[in-house]
């Protein structure tokens, strides 16, 4: 796929999914700005990009800071001169039976999953119509489609923003702008060790059996969706969620 000229903003960018799909983007000719809050590992993945002959730079973003998702957009305005891609990746997991979560918590996991993306988009949108059109994906979970026992606040998130997700693509399907979900299931990153536990463990073996294809997701493949939904190849694909999980869903 050829980005040449095209300009990305991957939020959450600094590991995991975020940082694999900044890398595809830049080796497929895009210019990318990534955000994230730990400014150490977002310089270091921009350094890396540039390093193998990339183009990025790294912005520091808290996604439920409405001043600040403003900030990353009009910097990447300035930076860029364009906006035409986002993919708004910036979320947390939470785990536990719905009764010992208290609203500190429920505040915590909607204000980054939720009013992450709502922000996002609030900023993203305008700069892509001032450009002439554009895509967004946003990241969402086999869990925005279904529920699991002891999730309930990360699930009802990601259904959240499936909502966001086909009422924006409505909102905008005549004005040029695209906007679709990935829908990973379990994958290989750091929040799945903090989810499931560390490499070897009974609760990752267990989780990985659920997925048909008995294993975990590698980032590199959800980066790849990204990538086909950023593309020509899906210019008439909105308002979709695009599952990469090795059949879980079809069960």
């Amino acid at each position: 796929m050829n980005f040449e000229g095209k300009v990305a903003l991957v939020t959450g960018g600094t590991s995991g999914i975020g940082q694999e799909t900044a890398i595809q983007f830049a080796k497929a000719g895009a210019q990318v700005v990534l955000a994230g809050r730990r400014a150490e590992l977002g310089e270091a993945v921009a350094a890396s990009i540039n390093n193998d002959g990339g183009d990025a730079c790294f912005v520091q973003t808290d996604v439920t800071q409405e001043d600040q998702v403003k900030r990353l957009v009009d910097e990447t305005v300035a930076r860029c001169g364009r906006l035409d891609i986002a993919f708004n990746n910036a979320g947390i997991e939470s785990g536990g039976p719905v009764t010992e979560f208290n609203a500190d918590e429920y505040r915590r996991v909607f204000d980054i999953n939720v009013l992450g993306v709502f922000l996002s988009q609030k900023y993203e949108i305008p700069a892509m119509l001032a450009s002439g059109g554009g895509v967004i994906i946003n990241t969402t979970s086999i869990l925005g489609h279904i529920a699991v026992p002891g999730a309930s606040i990360y699930n009802a998130s990601k259904h959240a923003v499936e909502g966001i997700t086909k009422t924006t693509a409505l909102e905008l399907a005549d004005q040029g702008i695209r906007v679709n979900s990935v829908a990973p299931g379990a994958t290989a990153t750091d929040m799945i060790d903090r989810f499931a536990g560390d490499e070897g463990s009974e609760g990752r073996q267990q989780l990985a059996s659920l997925h048909p294809m008995g294993r975990f997701a590698e980032s590199k493949e959800i980066a790849a969706a990204v990538l086909y939904l950023a593309s020509d190849a899906a210019s008439f694909t909105t308002g979709i969620s695009l599952p990469v999980d090795g059949g879980f869903l079809a069960k």
